[in-house]
This record gives C-alpha cells, sequence and structure tokens, in this order.
C-alpha cells in the first residue's frame, strides 16, 4: 500500500465503475471496483488530506523498486 497526499492523486479513467465504503466514524472512505470487487485505494482516518493505494491498482509501478515499511497489526 502507497500513500500520498490529497493533491497528488488523480484518478485518471474509471471512476464510475467505483463504489464507495464508509466504516463508523465516516472519516475513513474506502473505494473498491464495482465489477470485480478488489480494494483500490482510501482516504485515511487518521490523516483524512492523504489516500492509501493500492499498489497493484498502479499501472506500470515497478514493485521492485519499493521500499515497504511493514506496520504490526493491532493485539489480541
Amino acid at each position: 500500500m502507497l500513500r500520498c497526499d490529497e493533491s497528488d492523486f488523480d484518478i485518471a479513467s474509471g471512476r464510475e465503475i467505483l463504489t464507495e465504503y464508509s466504516f463508523n466514524t465516516g472519516v475513513a472512505i474506502h473505494y473498491f471496483c464495482s465489477i470485480c470487487g478488489c480494494y483500490t485505494f482510501h482516504r485515511m482516518r487518521k490523516l483524512p488530506d492523504k489516500f492509501a493505494i493500492n499498489a497493484g491498482c498502479i499501472d506500470n509501478l515497478d514493485m521492485a523498486a519499493l521500499h515497504p515499511i511493514l506496520i504490526g497489526g493491532a493485539k489480541n
């Protein structure tokens, strides 16, 4: 998942096939493809001026060039 500022984010095509889903607080808005159901991106709850993007949805992205930061999940 990649993170970017709202000012750097643009949907070049396919906006009409996106479906929105918002959880409890309604701040984070998640977007999915209405055809295949793939998660594409979401507006972040803790940083609402940023988007988290499914890197697999970006054309011509060299995944090997990315340097991911691993974040641990919630503890049970």
